[in-house]
């Protein structure tokens, strides 16, 4: 793996320098875009908007536009304007991760430590286990400053980057409906069904099915076999009484298993 940032934990008065790695890879199906006419490459141009000549790479740079002019900022002036939160992961507080919100959790990555700082990774590792507690801290990363967890399992501690209070959209604009008209029976009922499907829970149980699937309809088409699109039509159930719905659902479970 290719470390993706490299800096270190403040953990108080102790610094870990550390790298960061991706924790997660896609599973999705590489698709390339092509032009209907003919099936060639769809490519996309970085182009000077004045000239119409494209731009490469290394001659791209970053810029704010004020007072109707562009202040260029190089790398240099991304780790002035805080040459801490450029290179250091700043814990500020512990909590218990079950007191954060999943709505909040964003991307995952590895921390693994630099040779000078193995000792000190472990004993943060350990400290993290034993008060099964997480390290809220922020730095900096592709010029954005990020707030993330720091926690700890057996193998490793990962930093999992989390959202800000303000990058939560405010759920009231939603039309939900009142907590109300809910009867007994079928809360008891649907209680049962929950604990019904209740089991431990297994990651390696969850497969991307529908990744195969479209992979096999691919090989489908090379082959030259015609597929013929089901038509799923998403509709109310006939019944509305729940209880019957419910009960339907909980026999039915019986059943399979």
């Amino acid at each position: 793996m290719k470390s993706i940032w490299t800096g270190a934990i403040g953990f108080g008065l102790v610094n870990i320098p550390v790298k960061l790695y991706s924790a997660v890879e896609t599973s999705n199906l590489d698709l390339d875009m092509l032009d209907k006419k003919d099936h060639a490459n769809i490519r996309f141009r970085r182009v000077n908007e004045c000239s119409g000549k494209e731009v490469s790479w290394e001659n791209i740079v970053k810029g704010y536009k004020l007072n109707d002019e562009y202040v260029i900022l190089t790398d240099e002036d991304f780790e002035t304007a805080s040459v801490e939160k450029s290179k250091v992961i700043a814990i500020s507080d512990f909590v218990k991760e079950d007191e954060i919100d999943s709505i909040y959790f964003e991307t995952p990555y590895y921390v693994e430590p630099e040779k000078s700082g193995e000792r000190a990774y472990v004993l943060l590792q350990e400290a993290l286990l034993k008060t099964a507690k997480v390290g809220i801290a922020t730095f900096v990363m592709r010029s954005r400053e990020n707030l993330a967890i720091l926690r700890a399992t057996d193998e490793v501690i990962i930093l999992n980057k989390i959202r800000f209070a303000e990058e939560i959209r405010d759920a009231s604009e939603l039309a939900l409906p009142p907590k109300t008209g809910i009867k007994k029976g079928e809360l008891e009922m649907a209680v049962s069904l929950i604990n019904q499907l209740t089991g431990e829970f297994d990651i390696t149980a969850y497969k991307d099915t529908y990744t195969d699937a479209l992979l096999k309809l691919i090989k489908a088409k090379a082959k030259g076999v015609k597929t013929k699109t089901p038509h799923l039509k998403v509709v109310q159930s006939k019944s509305t009484d729940l209880i019957a719905q419910l009960k339907a659902s909980l026999s039915n479970r019986k059943k399979v298993s």
